[in-house]
């Protein structure tokens, strides 16, 4: 155990988050006799749920934040139909409306943000009035009609690396892509044993690092390999491509900017937050449009992989994306949660109703199911609050913690060093 605590940085959370998703794609690969682990199904689970992920990570920090936002399967249905008018009837290029769905999914959190933020009223009433709102609009504005898009506006939600180069046998974009996550999950490993040192922090031992750098970049080449694989015409997914880059922007926004840090003072304790100079109000209304933003995002996407939009697009996004954020590892109470976790916990999410699809088990039962995993993951947390132990999930904070506390005792002994000195 001890090993292992060292080789996830003493993230027991993030550990047992990853060995669920492990295990389940173990057994099913098991159960389905091999299905599971197929190019064309993994291409097709990552498209599949994107653009759950991508509402993952817009909804992980209104929950940080203390929040949470039922709107936003009935806002991405509404951007989704608008753009398709859009794109239809005005006849803009594609580009253009996906640049008009984001700025409408932006006036849409500001309006949601500035009665959340400057009202005072609960998120949760606002978003509930703006699930019924939206919903409503979304289908007046599509007069309950499937409105079509054009081949190029769905390539964001269905498109695939194109190929180039010699023929290999393999798509060349996603190797050059899977080799660029392998260099850079290296260069961060070193990276971060080279600040320890500087730090003075403890340095884990050279044959751990070894061997998380083995798992890690033998996880991203296999998944690299499924995803060059497939079938004539099919690579990593745009979607997937979108969704990377949103997990790099949003997890350094997250954990290395000051407005990442005043989104979990907030959503830990709003009026201490307030005492040290943190706008909450200003948070809470970036946090409810930043959402927002992402719906319309996520609305876009499933419409261009659909190749149209309908009535009831977006139905339950908002339960998907809370149950991924929660599984996750975030706080029901707020203050706690990482970018990382969610997307873990949306892709057990995922694989788990995949596999269930795969071994025939119907839609009743797969809700069941998911509701119980959802239960369970949320249950295990208050247990172990009760049982006045470290909250599990709090456990996602430690490494981030331990750093800011070793680099405050390495700026006070420098002070005091050039105190002395002088």
């Amino acid at each position: 155990m001890n090993a292992l605590k060292k080789l996830f940085g003493g993230n027991t959370r993030q550990f047992g988050m990853i060995f669920a998703l492990v295990a389940l794609i173990v057994f099913f690969e098991i159960f389905t006799e091999g299905r599971t682990l197929t190019p064309g199904n993994v291409i097709n689970l990552f498209n599949g749920n994107s653009y759950i992920l991508i509402l993952a990570i817009g909804m992980v920090l209104v929950i940080i934040a203390g929040h949470i936002d039922l709107s936003v399967g009935s806002v991405a249905a509404f951007v989704g139909v608008c753009v398709a008018i859009f794109i239809r009837d005005w006849g803009i290029p594609w580009y253009l409306g996906v640049l008009l769905g984001l700025l409408l999914g932006v006036a849409i959190g500001a309006w949601q943000g500035f009665w959340v933020a400057y009202v005072g009223i609960p998120a949760f009433i606002v978003t509930l009035s703006g699930m019924l709102i939206f919903r409503g609009a979304n289908q007046f504005v599509g007069k309950s009609n499937t409105i079509p898009v054009p081949g190029d506006f769905q390539f964001i939600g269905s498109g695939y690396l194109p190929e180039v180069g010699p023929k290999t046998g393999y798509n060349n974009l996603t190797l050059v892509l899977g080799l660029l996550a392998v260099a850079y999950v290296i260069y961060s490993e070193v990276r971060s044993r080279r600040n320890a040192k500087e730090l003075g922090a403890e340095v884990p031992e050279a044959w751990i690092s070894i061997l998380k750098l083995v798992l890690v970049c033998g996880a991203i080449l296999y998944a690299t390999y499924l995803f060059a694989t497939g079938r004539p015409g099919t690579s990593f997914p745009i979607p997937g491509l979108i969704l990377a880059v949103l997990i790099l922007i949003y997890g350094f926004i997250s954990s290395k900017t000051v407005i990442g840090r005043h989104i979990y003072a907030v959503g830990g304790n709003r009026h201490a937050a307030e005492l040290s100079g943190v706008q909450s109000k200003k948070v809470n209304f970036l946090v409810m449009m930043n959402m927002s933003l992402l719906a319309g995002l996520a609305g876009m996407i499933f419409v261009g992989r659909s190749t149209a939009s309908g009535p009831f697009d977006g139905v339950g996004w908002e339960l998907d994306a809370i149950a991924a954020v929660f599984i996750g590892g975030a706080a029901v109470t707020g203050g706690v949660g990482t970018v990382i976790g969610s997307i873990i916990g949306g892709l057990v999410m995922a694989v788990l109703n995949n596999g269930l699809q795969l071994l025939g088990v119907g839609a009743d039962l797969t809700q069941i199911i998911k509701g119980l995993v959802l239960l369970i993951a949320v249950a295990f947390d208050v247990y172990n609050k009760s049982q006045g132990k470290r909250s599990v999930v709090g456990m996602l904070m430690k490494n981030f913690s331990r750093s800011n506390e070793i680099k405050a005792d390495e700026t006070t002994s420098t002070k005091e060093v050039i105190s002395k000195g002088a």
